[in-house]
């Protein structure tokens, strides 16, 4: 397939700004390593090549081991997962798979039983900023990989 556009240079402060957001909310209370791991499950099930393969390198980069990286698309039946880590990928789908009933009451309460306030409407924004870049850039069909250098993710070193 073939990118269509480049949303960077077509709407440059949008994208500034888009990355700003994504910047502040990642500031917060929520761990990094959690937050590649529910960057790189809400890009799979919207399926963004772009961004999974992005947040698979930054994981890597930041220590994430590769088989737990496999095994996000199968956290359910993994044991490689912690209760706060499940708790946030639950929330991470129901959010990116909303249905017409909204959110579920039993999936707010799982998690707020592994997070505060604070760290919800955190993680919260972050799922929000991961939903918005992949429909970007599913729309436009970036390519994956075509921005590693720019971004340092040729450090990744996979073969």
């Amino acid at each position: 397939m073939e990118q269509r556009l480049n949303a960077m240079q077509q709407g440059p402060e949008l994208f500034k700004k888009l990355g700003e957001f994504s910047q502040l909310a990642k500031k917060g209370p929520i761990e990094a390593g959690l937050l590649y791991l529910i960057e790189l499950r809400a890009s799979q099930l919207n399926g963004c090549a772009f961004c999974a393969d992005m947040h698979i390198k930054q994981a890597k980069i930041h220590g994430e081991g590769e088989l737990r990286l496999h095994h996000v698309a199968i956290w359910r039946e993994s044991p490689l997962f912690g209760a706060r880590e499940r708790a946030a990928l639950a929330w991470t789908e129901v959010l990116t798979q909303l249905s017409p009933q909204g959110v579920p009451d039993a999936d707010y309460a799982a998690a707020r039983e592994q997070f505060s306030e604070q760290e919800l409407v955190v993680l919260t924004h972050n799922v929000m900023g991961i939903n918005a870049w992949n429909r970007l850039n599913v729309a436009f069909r970036t390519i994956p990989g075509s921005l590693d250098k720019a971004f340092g993710l040729d450090k990744a070193q996979f073969a």
